[in-house]
């Protein structure tokens, strides 16, 4: 395979450096240790016009200054990069006791108004009410008040998004989902774990050595990365909360691209143990491989979809890169890999939307690899950025946006994307590479 992975390669070939020098990584999983604030701050760049949006007028809450967070303006962030709403500050002074006037909202052109406080309680949490109004239907859809912690704020303002585009939408939103993604800095490589705005930042593990493919478990408990720690691709499986971390593959040859099974049962890994890279199912609490391919051609990248029947997976063996679905039942392969993607001779890091219908993979286009979707019913291919340099596309839990890695004005970043490819939002680091996100599930 010419060249399946732009950035991998180059950390393969730093490996390779490394073992020459004779040089020993570090690896120290930090469980929730908060990154520098150099390291950790994100500027979040809405730009583009979706094709419906739901006008919303959000209140700045009363006394949010006291609390430190600019809650109002989270809301307002949170709306706006779902693609469903555009949000505008409400020029009065109203809180949820406010008695308002919805008529006079919809004049200025509000579907609907948002409005709250928060306030300091004597035990040291913060009481976060809101209210929010329906100023077509004149009528009050939410009322409710939140008791958090201090290091809890932001999450109850992600919360009060996502409940509001629940009720008004009926489809639940992410901004209370968590997104894994590698920051590079220097020689320095580490696992960032944030919320679904690219803030909140918190590292699970730091390595002298490359970190690649975070995948995130079903259940949003445990991430399953490659670590090069012990100079050679080994996977491991790491809890969230606690940082307790368990090597999984660590086969003779190469370990990598861990996918979780919907069941949380079993991973799907690449795995060179019996000579070119295939693809194995490995139990989660261990235990010997199955092989699921056997091809003369590398096969890898694998991914599940949500129902658990089929895997997607990238595999060179008819000339070049290019996206292939496998039947599965009860685990294992279920009959012969069928080729998916024909536009273009170069496709390769599928995802696979939770409703199962669209693909979202890398094509390259020229010198260019961008970020592109394609209905897996009727082939149509959509490409949804302009940029050059795409990689590690992921979805959203609620499929309606995806994330992925990309690099802008010569500085690798984050964006995340409605499925139009209209409404970006850009995560932007201090400098910092980012690379190789994986989008988490809805919190229990």
């Amino acid at each position: 395979m010419a060249r399946l992975f732009t950035r991998r390669q180059a950390l393969h070939r730093t490996l390779q450096r490394t073992q020459q020098l004779g040089a020993l990584g570090l690896a120290a999983p930090l469980g929730w240790a908060v990154a520098p604030p150099a390291q950790a701050q994100f500027r979040i760049d809405v730009t583009g016009v979706g094709a419906t949006q739901v006008p919303v007028a959000v209140a700045v809450f009363r006394d949010e200054a006291a609390a430190g967070l600019p809650l109002s303006q989270v809301l307002r962030n949170d709306l706006e990069r779902s693609g469903v709403f555009r949000t505008f500050a409400a020029d009065a002074v109203l809180d949820e006791r406010s008695v308002v006037n919805l008529a006079d909202w919809k004049a200025k052109g509000a579907d609907a108004l948002v409005a709250g406080s928060v306030s300091r309680l004597a035990d040291g949490r913060w009481d976060v009410r809101f209210k929010l109004w329906d100023a077509v239907r004149n009528q009050e859809l939410i009322g409710q008040s939140k008791l958090v912690p201090p290091a809890d704020l932001r999450l109850a303002a992600h919360r009060i998004a996502d409940e509001i585009q629940l009720k008004l939408t009926g489809e639940p939103g992410v901004n209370a989902t968590r997104i894994a993604y590698v920051l590079k800095v220097g020689r320095r490589f580490t696992l960032h774990v944030t919320d679904a705005d690219g803030e909140g930042v918190q590292v699970a593990l730091a390595s002298n050595e490359p970190i690649i493919s975070p995948a995130w478990s079903p259940d949003g408990r445990q991430l399953a990365y490659v670590s090069f720690e012990t100079q050679k691709a080994v996977v491991w499986v790491q809890d969230v909360a606690t940082g307790t971390r368990r090597m999984l593959a660590n086969f003779r040859g190469s370990n990598s691209a861990p996918a979780w099974s919907p069941d949380g049962r079993q991973l799907a890994v690449t795995l060179s143990s019996e000579g070119i890279a295939q693809l194995f199912a490995l139990p989660v609490t261990g235990g010997a491989p199955v092989r699921l391919t056997r091809s003369s051609a590398i096969d890898t990248e694998a991914v599940f979809a949500a129902d658990g029947k089929s895997l997607f997976f990238v595999s060179d063996r008819g000339g070049g890169p290019q996206i292939y679905r496998l039947p599965m039942a009860a685990g294992a392969a279920a009959g012969a890999p069928e080729r998916i993607t024909f536009s273009g001779s170069y496709n390769i890091s599928p995802a696979v939307s939770p409703d199962g219908r669209l693909l979202a993979y890398i094509a390259r286009q020229g010198n260019a690899f961008r970020l592109v979707t394609q209905d897996l019913d009727s082939g149509t291919v959509t490409l949804l950025t302009d940029t050059s340099d795409d990689e590690s596309p992921s979805f959203a839990p609620n499929g309606r946006q995806i994330v992925y890695a990309s690099r802008i004005r010569g500085a690798d970043v984050l964006v995340t994307t409605t499925l139009d490819g209209k409404i970006k939002t850009r995560l932007v680091s201090s400098g910092a590479d980012v690379r190789e996100p994986a989008w988490g599930p809805f919190r229990s």
